[in-house]
This record gives C-alpha cells, sequence and structure tokens, in this order.
C-alpha cells in the first residue's frame, strides 16, 4: 500500500486499483481494507465493472500509523482523512462504501462531501442513530486492554477483544478510538441527501433496523441480506445489492 501525510500528519495507508469512476471503500472498526473489502470478493466485483476502486485503512487499523493518543480521533478525525485522500488523490466525483465503523465514517463524511455520488451504508440500521454512552465506550476499551481476556464478564465488550485478537489489531489504538466521543457519534443522517442504499444481514443484532435508518434518509433504499454482522459482506446478496445499486447511480 501507499500512504500519505493527512490533514494533521498522521499517515495513512491507501491502495487503488482499476479504471473508472471512483468508489472509496471504508472498512469496519478492528478490521481493515483486506478483511472487510478485498477477501469477500467486494473489490473484485467492482473492477469486474469498470470502476476505480479506492482502499484505506483507518487511522489506528491496518497499515496505517496507530497512535494511541485519543486526540488523534477527536474533532472527526477519520471523516477528515477521507475527505484528505480524495485530495490527494485528486478525485473530482466519488462513490462513498462503508462497513459498520466505515458506514458511520460516511454517513458523516457525505452530507459536507460536494463530490460525493452516492452512498452505500453497510453494517448498520437505526442503532446508529443512538448515542453510545461514554460508560460503554470505556467498557469497550477496557476489555481491548484487559490482561486476561476471560476477565471481560459482559459479551458486546468481550466480542470487541475476541474480533482485535482475531485480526492482529493494535487494541491500545482501538482503545483510544474507542474513547474518543466523536469519533463515533451517531452521524445526522437527514442531512444525507445523495441516493443511499442501506445494507446489513438479517442477523446483524448491533445494526438494528435498516428500514428504520432508511426511513430518516429521504429516498435511501434498505435491504435486508443473509448473514450476521461479521458475515453478511461475505454473502453473495451483499455484493449483489450493492453493484446494482451503484449501477442506478447517473
Amino acid at each position: 500500500m501507499d500512504r500519505f501525510a493527512s490533514f494533521d500528519g498522521t499517515k495513512i495507508a491507501y491502495q487503488v486499483a482499476g479504471e473508472g469512476r471512483d468508489i472509496l471503500l471504508l472498512h469496519g472498526f478492528a478490521a481493515e481494507h483486506h478483511s472487510n473489502w478485498i477477501a469477500p470478493g467486494i473489490v473484485g466485483a467492482l473492477l469486474m465493472r469498470d470502476r476505480r476502486v479506492i482502499l484505506a485503512d483507518a487511522r489506528g487499523h491496518g497499515q496505517s500509523e496507530k497512535p494511541h493518543d485519543v486526540a488523534a480521533y477527536d474533532n472527526n478525525a477519520v471523516v477528515k482523512d477521507a475527505a484528505a485522500l480524495l485530495d490527494h488523490l485528486d478525485v473530482e466525483h466519488v462513490d462513498v462504501i462503508g462497513y459498520s465503523m466505515g458506514a458511520m465514517t460516511a454517513a458523516r463524511l457525505v452530507p459536507d462531501e460536494p463530490r460525493a455520488r452516492s452512498v452505500v451504508l453497510g453494517g448498520v440500521g437505526d442503532k446508529l442513530l443512538i448515542r453510545r454512552s461514554a460508560r460503554a465506550r470505556n467498557a469497550i476499551a477496557d476489555a481491548l486492554l484487559a490482561e486476561n481476556a476471560r476477565s471481560i464478564e459482559h459479551p458486546a465488550p468481550r466480542a470487541f477483544r475476541r474480533f482485535a485478537e482475531r485480526t492482529g489489531a493494535d487494541r491500545e489504538a482501538l482503545a483510544a478510538f474507542q474513547r474518543a466521543a466523536d469519533a463515533i457519534s451517531p452521524p445526522e443522517v437527514e442531512r444525507i441527501t445523495i441516493p443511499t442504499l442501506v445494507i446489513a444481514g438479517s442477523g446483524d443484532t448491533l445494526a438494528g433496523s435498516v428500514e428504520g435508518l432508511a426511513a430518516q434518509i429521504h429516498g435511501a433504499q434498505g435491504r435486508v441480506v443473509p448473514g450476521e454482522h461479521l458475515t453478511a459482506m461475505f454473502q453473495a446478496e451483499f455484493t449483489d445489492e450493492v453493484v446494482t445499486f451503484l449501477a442506478s447511480v447517473v
């Protein structure tokens, strides 16, 4: 991957493949570009349809720089990184696809991003609109840093810890991300005015109602596909829905 210095000097890793209309892909928490987009076959499907795919690892993730300072994730840092990458690549128009944390980033990026043509919010539903308390965020951060994973009692923080271990993520960087309140605050989705697809797995208990979120966004489409939060993007139906939606954007 290549790297560039974002708005505050943090090095963000990115990769560009293919030719055609630009698509920016934003991955989920504790994941990175390969596991979220390449391994499920989504990138391959987009390349086959003459798209230029832009993949980035969010700060604190993958091959990007991983600050351990909470302040590095404040003030919409991950959203600013996405816009800075578009600037760096001289992108004129772009479709934006986000999954889970990446969907939150996308939803906060596109209302003020004139280059955005459409947006796909994956792995999310109306729970995206619920502000997670500082207590809940700190519980996840504490679980990520716990010396003994078996000491984590609550299932949600325990699941975050297990996933971070599975992906080999920098748990101290992820804990700092969780403690930065505005890095995970709900987006103001009613400000989204471009074509929007909301899509999640039928067994995704983290997302909430796809229809409930789509109803908050003017003209948005809602789709439910097989799978849970960590598996829906691997389903052929997920890729098919995304490809069909993007083909409808003129």
